[in-house]
């Protein structure tokens, strides 16, 4: 188990050294006097551009991280209360409910992770 653990805290780290790297600080130009300019117009609209973009990797990171880690979590659930039956069939229908609970409470963190990122797309 400290070998699987080590090696999702890994991966993680990867994925969020990446995703630091993905997203560089873009500055906006505040000068009102370069308006006019064309220059100034295409810096801004590529500017513009850039931040979509990396509005769209921020939500596609949050979502992806949220549906593995919510994938995990169940596969963990699944398996113990497979295991917590296996000992006690009698107890199979308190196990179940439990899981079923769980189950539930997992999924409503992953949709929640989905309505954020749609927000960080759309709203920001």
């Amino acid at each position: 188990m400290k070998i699987m653990t080590k090696k999702l805290l890994l991966i993680l780290a990867a994925v969020l050294l990446l995703a630091a790297a993905a997203f560089p600080a873009y500055a906006a130009d505040e000068n009102p006097a370069a308006a006019n300019d064309e220059a100034a117009a295409q810096d801004t609209a590529e500017t513009a551009e850039d931040a979509t973009s990396a509005k769209a990797w921020g939500a596609a990171i949050a979502v992806g991280l949220a549906a593995a880690a919510g994938a995990i979590g169940m596969g963990i659930v699944v398996g113990k209360s497979s295991e917590g039956i296996s000992r006690q069939p009698e107890a199979e229908g308190k196990i179940r409910s439990t899981m079923m609970l769980g189950l539930v409470f997992i999924e409503t963190v992953v949709i929640y992770a989905l309505i954020v990122a749609i927000l960080l797309i759309f709203v920001l």
